[in-house]
């Protein structure tokens, strides 16, 4: 599952440019993420400049 800290994000729409499956989508002053398309890769993570996104395994 991929978790947005949105008291951390910026909302610089980094993640949403590189998402393979463009499952990130900046709404309003929100960043949502389609979690019927998102498939963890965890590219988005690893390029948000305020680690405002974490892909955490479901348990």
């Amino acid at each position: 599952m991929l978790v947005i800290k949105r008291e951390v994000c910026g909302y610089c729409g980094a993640c949403v440019s590189v998402c393979p499956k463009g499952a990130l989508e900046l709404v309003d002053a929100y960043l949502t993420v389609d979690p019927d398309t998102c498939t963890e890769c965890g590219i988005c993570s690893g390029i948000c400049p305020l680690g405002a996104l974490e892909v955490k395994n479901a348990e």
